[in-house]
């Protein structure tokens, strides 16, 4: 499976960095019976939602051109909490 995450970053990390947005990490996890992929993002000054929902419409055709895990699984975007 990290063979597949790391294909996922490679072909929407060139589109974040247009948009000066960072890929914090990706990770595919089982909870409660369904199974996500987690993209948490990052960029200077943090992110709003806006820019969140701007993303996850840049992501999501990306990874349905190219249907890399077969599984049924959530997309879930968010940013990376600031301390």
């Amino acid at each position: 499976m990290q063979k597949i995450l790391d294909e996922i970053k490679g072909l929407i990390e060139g589109p974040m960095k247009e948009m000066d947005i960072t890929i914090d990490s990706i990770d595919y996890v089982l909870e409660n019976n369904y199974h996500f992929l987690k993209i948490v993002l990052d960029k200077v000054n943090g992110i709003d939602l806006d820019t969140i929902v701007e993303a996850t419409n840049v992501i999501n055709p990306i990874l349905d051109e190219h249907d890399l895990i077969k599984d049924e699984y959530i997309l879930d975007i968010s940013s990376k909490e600031r301390g």
